[in-house]
């Protein structure tokens, strides 16, 4: 249940009659509220391993999407950071792709993803990928109306696709979270595991900083990060909903280290009284407001990192948490239904 899910279970509040089309559904891994819709699969969803190696079936998606029936549906929402806006839709249909992304795997994260992956799939991805960048940006042409997620996305999708899209930011139930009375010493990360969230920048700094941190999340990078992690830092593979809301408000900050579409992470600690530390690029440029809410460091390095850390430590006696929870409030879930109500009007 990360981002894209909550964007899903928000699109199901506004469209109450909706079915639910997807390459692969585990039930116990989504909410009460996806679980209760009518869920189909495509024909990944039989293939061996497929809850849990989905993405290695990613060049089979293209021609599982085409075999949709989507005939009998006159409003088609595409919720993409995949391939899900190839589908193929009836000829008075409006479809609509709200992106989270582009391919980032296909295009601007493209050799990161390749230098991170096994001896096999770099020496297939070329020849994959080659053809898969060709139908992603047909399947584009496809698509009525796109809604990019940020300001960062909608010219990702003009470099990509070019076309034009609105923009609508993610839903933030801000609701949800509360101030604490008191906040302690430590620094928070938390995120999936993953080479793209650079995890090993929070590593690298805390080691060298010596400050409390505490790291959320599990991923493939896992283990090494709690090999070379010092005693000041400590790990926790997951949360409950509470607990996490509990180390949001308690938090001494969020060291947000990727270069992220949205981030919804940042808007829910802001929401929860506390100031964010950012990578200064992507979507954290439109959360996060520096000298109010938090601040900018310039580059994905461990010094940059650091000189970062230690200037929102002298900054910390000015920081209001009423001006962080003000801030969220800008992406409140009604934001995001009256932005897709109006982009899915005839």
């Amino acid at each position: 249940m990360r981002g894209g899910e909550r964007v899903l279970e928000r699109l199901l509040h506004l469209f109450p009659d909706a079915d639910i089309f997807t390459h692969v559904y585990d039930p116990n891994a989504v909410s009460e509220v996806i679980r209760s819709r009518k869920v189909q699969t495509t024909f990944i969803n039989r293939l061996p391993g497929a809850r849990r190696h989905y993405q290695k079936y990613l060049p089979l998606m293209p021609m599982a999407l085409e075999e949709l029936d989507l005939r009998g549906y006159d409003l088609v929402i595409s919720s993409e950071s995949g391939p899900a806006k190839g589908v193929i839709t009836a000829p008075d249909a409006l479809h609509v792709c709200y992106c989270h992304s582009p391919m980032r795997y296909l295009w601007d994260h493209y050799h990161d993803y390749r230098a991170s992956a096994g001896a096999l799939a770099r020496w297939v991805m070329p020849w994959s990928f080659h053809g898969l960048r060709t139908w992603d940006t047909a399947s584009a042409a496809r698509v009525d109306r796109i809604v990019a997620n940020s300001n960062f996305i909608r010219r990702r999708v003009m470099k990509v696709w070019r076309r034009e899209a609105a923009v609508v930011h993610p839903p933030v139930d801000t609701a949800l979270f509360h101030p604490a009375r008191e906040v302690g010493p430590r620094w928070l990360w938390v995120g999936q595991m993953t080479p793209y969230k650079r995890a090993d920048l929070a590593i690298d700094a805390f080691n060298a900083l010596g400050l409390p941190l505490l790291m959320v999340g599990d991923g493939e990078m896992a283990a090494d990060l709690r090999r070379r992690a010092r005693p000041n830092i400590t790990f926790v593979p997951r949360m409950n909903f509470d607990d996490l809301r509990k180390a949001y408000a308690t938090s001494r900050a969020l060291v947000f280290t990727p270069e992220e579409d949205f981030g919804m992470i940042p808007v829910e600690v802001l929401a929860s009284g506390r100031p964010v530390l950012a990578f200064g690029r992507g979507g954290a440029l439109e959360t996060v407001e520096p000298g109010k809410t938090g601040a900018f460091f310039d580059e994905q390095s461990r010094d940059s990192l650091i000189a970062g850390v230690r200037s929102l430590e002298a900054w910390f006696p000015h920081f209001d948490s009423a001006d962080a929870i003000r801030s969220a409030a800008r992406f409140a879930p009604e934001k995001f239904d009256a932005g897709m109500l109006a982009a899915t009007a005839p």
